[in-house]
């Protein structure tokens, strides 16, 4: 379920950007207590990072935030 309306929907749908037009995503994660962003990461960390693997916990069901 989205929380966009109907009309939010299909004007997002419509737009199209090209890859010129992209920006990068700056990727952040916790390590040893604080936030660092993982490009500023050595090679080795980012390899551990990358490899990471996200779980659902058996019997929990993952609510939405609003």
């Amino acid at each position: 379920m989205s929380h966009f309306s109907a009309t939010e929907q299909t004007t997002l749908a419509a737009v199209q950007l090209t890859d010129d037009e992209r920006q990068p995503c700056e990727v952040w994660t916790r390590v040893m207590g604080y936030h660092r962003p993982v490009a500023s990461f050595n090679t080795g960390k980012q390899g551990e990072h990358n490899e990471r693997r996200f779980f659902a916990e058996p019997g929990r069901v993952c609510s939405q935030r609003r």
